[in-house]
């Protein structure tokens, strides 16, 4: 099947490469001329496990094709997925302005029957709003081409997209024809050959699902961190109580590890847009507002711990500081706890020596020059490195690498035995055992 995928992000670049992956022939379209070269040359704006293999062997064998030309990109193409950005508008919902354009852009050059899929994010109602485009645009032409619009959302996670992608817990298709639905079964035939995975169901259901699925797991999150504060304050080893309740199949394992706040690109956008959507209908979402705020004061959790030891005043001091990204296997700092926590050190005129395992081009690129200018914050090549003379060790994201370091190193080079661990990967036990100040979330 020949597919157009409009977006070179996060979202539309796995979504082009894998349906290439499946022999199917897609261009992905984006505006930025830069980042169309660089794909094609192999080098990708992002981070994401395996993805870079597979837009590298398709490109090269003719199934995977980059261009910044959108009419290019819906000549013969039978499925048109619109991939791009929806970030968040002032009021927190989200801002459709792109999804838009590139709807009138479609109808501005549409010659043949097409579907096109709404892959981003998008609120309920987005579909009709991407009809109503098409179909004016088509107008203004004063042509008549046929066309259906299907809710197609991603649940994709960062650092294991490719195997979200190809092995699908499921596929939401929200769509309102049979001719739509064909398109679509026969597109995804190759994913669900093991067991049926599609869910077929109303566009604007299709539309909600996405938004639903985001904010339940952020309330986990959210909870849990909850419990961890109560944990804190009451002498309660909150890992523990994280096993009791996890063994309940109605509870389970995933989504409720305390720590230092969720981040990323997905969650904090869509709980906002949410909320917004509740209250646009005239409702309070006293549930999700609830997990917004806790959200926002977990990411203060650490800071907060560190004022507890050494007091405001950090002038003088400096802090090892393990991970950037906002969860292992990505370079994505959208919305990353690490930057709310640097925040705090700058402002107290702490220095601080930091380490990722693939973040550091983009915490260079996103950070401000004037901490680096300063001398305050400091890139260094090796979690160790970062050690060497500091005060205390914070970690905020639980890389592989970090999970069962060197102790005896590090009580050599740090100047103070001290760990704040903002996600509760060393045993306190151990730690405490060995001469360190331990400080955990929620024990």
């Amino acid at each position: 099947m020949k597919l157009s995928v409009v977006g070179t992000g996060y979202v539309g670049l796995v979504t082009g490469a894998c349906f290439a992956e499946m022999g199917n022939i897609v261009t992905c379209v984006d505006i930025d001329e830069a980042k169309i070269e660089n794909l094609k040359k192999g080098m990708l704006p992002i981070y994401e496990p395996g993805l870079e293999d597979i837009v590298v062997n398709n490109y090269r064998e003719g199934r995977l094709k980059f261009t910044t030309s959108l009419p290019e990109s819906l000549e013969g193409a039978q499925a048109c997925f619109i991939a791009v950005g929806t970030p968040p508008d002032e009021d927190g919902s989200a801002d459709l302005k792109h999804v838009l354009a590139v709807a009138r852009e479609i109808g501005q050059n549409l010659q043949d029957y097409c579907v096109i899929v709404d892959k981003s994010t998008v609120p309920v109602g987005t579909a009709e709003k991407v009809r109503q485009a098409v179909h004016a645009e088509l107008e203004r032409r004063g042509v008549e081409v046929d066309f259906d619009v299907v809710s197609n959302p991603e649940f994709l996670k960062e650092g294991a997209a490719v195997e979200d992608f190809t092995r699908p817990d499921r596929i939401v298709i929200g769509c309102d024809n049979e001719r739509s639905l064909e398109v679509m079964r026969e597109l995804y035939f190759p994913f669900v050959r093991n067991h049926e995975r599609l869910c077929l169901m109303g566009i604007k259901e299709a539309e909600m699902t996405k938004y639903a699925a985001n904010a339940m797991l952020a309330t986990k999150i959210s909870f849990m961190n909850e419990i961890a504060n109560l944990c804190d304050r009451m002498g309660v080893d909150v890992e523990k109580v994280r096993l009791g309740i996890g063994s309940d199949a109605r509870i389970g394992y995933s989504f409720i590890y305390p720590g230092c706040g969720y981040g990323g690109s997905c969650f904090p956008k869509d709980v906002k847009a949410i909320i917004q959507m509740a209250r646009d209908c005239g409702l309070d979402p006293l549930v999700l507002n609830a997990v917004e705020d806790r959200n926002a004061e977990q990411k203060q959790y650490l800071s907060k711990k560190i004022a507890s030891h050494f007091g405001e005043d950090l002038a003088g001091k400096t802090f090892a500081l393990w991970g950037l990204a906002f969860k292992p296997k990505t370079d994505d700092m959208r919305e990353a706890s690490s930057i709310v926590l640097l925040e705090y050190l700058m402002e107290q005129g702490a220095k601080v020596r930091a380490y990722d395992p693939v973040a550091m081009q983009v915490a260079r690129r996103e950070l401000p020059g004037a901490w680096f200018d300063s001398g305050s914050l400091e890139l260094v090549s090796h979690q160790y490195d970062a050690l060497v003379g500091v005060d205390a060790l914070i970690l905020v994201t639980e890389w592989k690498a970090f999970r069962t370091p060197d102790f005896s190193f590090m009580e050599q080079v740090m100047k103070r035995k001290v760990i704040f661990d903002g996600r509760n990967v060393f045993d306190p036990e151990k730690v405490r055992k060995l001469g360190f100040d331990y400080y955990g979330v929620g024990r």
